[in-house]
């Protein structure tokens, strides 16, 4: 993806960007006033057509996307850099993002209902076989094609070329693995979904002083790696001063980090249910092959509470509205900054997007989500496999390291500057 934070694109071939070249331009005002009004056009749309809620989440996405590029804030280089140079800080932005996220998740889900009455309910899935699988396959598509799931999205609004085709292949793995998986969920072994919550006796307070402790840890053993390993520190990008850093970013992780905790809440206290991602590319896929003659409605997937989904319009899917939001925001963003422009696309970075994008799609689908659903939604929800998914995808994340430079991708190497 773009990057964790203040970094270089992770499919830049040239090494790290030169500091100057990451520079803030004149705001891109004719891109800002057309992302502007496809974004009130669509609100418009949403309104005439579908429950105010839909419209709601547009402005959700919108501020998702918007954080996520001016944090530069992902899971990709992330989990890349620990693994690579030993550097934590991204990662100890995701235990706070994972404490704040559980601190608002817990009177919700223990209380709470939607803002329009609705019940809620987090992500809580089963561990098994097709998890294991999923997230591994996860871990390596995410470091070949260049991003996470909401890495993608926001990615592409910021016109990194080569995403669309991590996007259109994200798209064709999400549709297949949705064909495939009554394989692995009915013939694989599985255990049963597990909530510290309400899988133990701890209740979500006990859940949540548990949760809070792990986060600490994992926070603690990153620092203890850094120090073993001499990790390099990330070099920061030149950004707007004062109020106009808001509009104009670059935000420091930590702020990123608590408004993406607050904005999962808000889309949970909206819709149900917590951010996710690639269920929508699921979605989008199958429609595109049910126009092409494909029997989509006789797959396993599609059965029981999926088959509304795939005959209604797509803008009643509440992850499609909230993918749109996250693409448009980005786009906003990096205009506001005067960042937005198309980049090459090589053979190389097309090929790993190409084998990327469809071991993300496809081990999304088997691992119940992504980096977002998965990992941040199941982990916010109290759920065992999200723990589980980070593991297996962080496993990934250290085969991908092997394979990058097949397709002349960079690796952090310990004595480079992470920046």
């Amino acid at each position: 993806m773009l990057t964790t934070t203040q970094v270089q694109p992770v499919n830049d071939t040239k090494g790290p960007i030169a500091r100057e070249s990451l520079a803030l331009n004149a705001p891109q005002k004719a891109l800002i006033a057309g992302g502007v009004i496809v974004g009130f056009l669509l609100l418009v749309y949403l309104l005439a057509t579908q429950h105010v809620s839909q419209s709601m989440l547009l402005g959700i996405g919108l501020l998702l996307g918007y954080t996520l590029f001016h944090a530069r804030f992902g899971f990709t280089s992330a989990f890349r850099r620990m693994a690579s140079v030993g550097n934590g800080q991204a990662m100890r932005s995701h235990m706070l993002m994972l404490a704040v996220a559980v601190s608002l998740f817990a009177p919700i889900l223990a209380y709470g209902t939607t803002f329009f009455g609705g019940p809620v309910a987090g992500y809580v899935s089963p561990v098994g076989v097709s998890l294991l699988v999923g997230a591994f396959m996860f871990g390596i598509g995410m470091q070949l094609g260049g991003g996470c799931a909401s890495g993608t999205l926001y990615a592409i609004g910021g016109g990194r070329t080569v995403m669309f085709v991590t996007l259109i292949f994200f798209i064709v793995g999400a549709t297949i693995g949705a064909y495939h998986l009554p394989f692995w969920t009915e013939e694989m072994p599985a255990f049963a979904p597990y909530s510290l919550a309400t899988s133990t006796g701890f209740g979500y307070g006990g859940a949540w002083l548990v949760s809070i402790i792990l986060f600490g840890l994992i926070a603690w053993i990153t620092l203890i790696i850094e120090k073993k390993r001499k990790a390099p520190k990330m070099a920061p990008v030149p950004s707007a001063k004062g109020w106009k850093r808001i509009l104009r970013g670059s935000w420091p992780l930590f702020a990123a980090a608590i408004a993406l905790a607050l904005l999962n809440a808000l889309t949970l206290m909206t819709r149900g249910a917590p951010w996710g991602i690639t269920s929508a590319f699921a979605l989008w896929g199958s429609k595109i092959a049910g126009a092409f003659g494909v029997d989509v409605a006789s797959w396993g997937y599609w059965q029981g509470a999926n088959a509304a989904s795939l005959e209604a319009s797509i803008f009643a899917d509440s992850t499609t509205v909230l993918n749109f939001g996250v693409i448009l925001g980005a786009f906003i963003a990096s205009a506001a900054g005067g960042l937005f422009k198309f980049t090459q696309v090589t053979a190389g970075n097309f090929a790993a997007s190409v084998i990327g994008g469809l071991l993300m799609g496809y081990g999304a689908r088997l691992a119940f989500g992504c980096n977002i659903g998965a990992y941040f939604g199941g982990i916010a929800s109290f759920s065992l496999h999200g723990y589980i998914w980070g593991i297996l995808a962080l496993a990934g994340t250290f085969l991908a390291l092997y394979l990058r430079p097949l397709f002349g991708l960079s690796v952090p190497k310990s004595n480079d500057s992470v920046c």
